[in-house]
């Protein structure tokens, strides 16, 4: 399939996805979000797929949204339309998805990479959330997922003040998960998608929505959805297969397992 704003490619169990709007610096625009849904609506349900990286060049993995694109735009068109609401492929995505950060990551860029399971940064990124600047807030999850990344305090500053900051302190602040040389970003988050691909696709979908419910409901409920799945993970046949792998000391082999069943 071609797209027009992504770079798509398939990569063992990995989908990598290149944002691919250079002369825009991979700002985003609505047929980049149409595609992005493409793509995740073709390949999550592929059975040979366990992992996703998106990423953008080496300048910018979004520098904003499309701000020729949206200036035009009215309240009135904004609220019948929902404007942005099916901007949230890649938070909607069940399967892992890391961010492949370098260069500039602003604005719907910044909000677009937090919508990945986690951010491995290259140390030419820069992060920030510029939109007080123009006159509005972010809309695509900064004030909620930001706040919750990297507590109040410096998401206050962040948002207010619309200041960026680099990869070494966006790692100190826990939104960025490691900071590795631009040379080599892709090549470390996909060795690391690599890793989670080759692990029990039930259990990587049910470790990432456990996780997610830590953020969304009381400690006593999500300690009780975690341990309901963890007793549910015991019906599947990679549960079966891990177990023995370790006490036969062999190296599990999670998805011939499975399709042997």
């Amino acid at each position: 399939m071609i797209y027009k704003t992504l770079q798509v490619e398939v990569v063992g169990r990995v989908v990598l996805i290149r944002l691919n709007r250079p002369e825009a610096l991979n700002a985003l625009n609505a047929a980049m979000a149409e595609e992005l849904a493409r793509v995740v609506a073709r390949f999550e349900p592929d059975e040979g797929v366990g992992c996703f990286v998106l990423t953008g060049s080496d300048k910018a993995f979004a520098a904003g949204a499309d701000i020729k694109e949206m200036a035009p735009r009215t309240f009135i068109e904004n609220l019948s339309e929902d404007y942005m609401a099916s901007w949230d492929s890649a938070a909607r995505l069940r399967k892992p998805v890391i961010a492949a950060v370098a260069g500039f990551a602003l604005g719907g860029g910044c909000e677009l990479a937090m919508q990945c399971d986690f951010i491995i940064a290259a140390d030419n990124a820069k992060f920030g959330q510029p939109e007080i600047k123009l006159g509005v807030i972010p809309g695509l999850g900064a004030t909620q997922r930001l706040t919750r990344a990297v507590g109040k305090a410096k998401a206050m500053e962040l948002i207010l003040s619309g200041r960026m900051m680099g990869a070494e302190e966006a790692e100190r602040a826990g939104l960025v998960a490691r900071v590795v040389p631009l040379a080599k970003l892709v090549e470390e988050a996909m060795k690391t998608a690599q890793a989670i691909a080759g692990m029990p696709t039930a259990a990587l979908m049910s470790a990432k929505e456990t996780v997610g419910r830590a953020f969304e409901t009381p400690l006593a409920e999500g300690l009780r959805f975690e341990r309901r799945v963890f007793q549910a993970l015991f019906g599947t046949p990679d549960q079966r297969e891990g177990m023995s792998a370790f006490m036969e000391k062999r190296t599990a082999r999670f998805h011939e397992s499975k399709a042997a069943e």
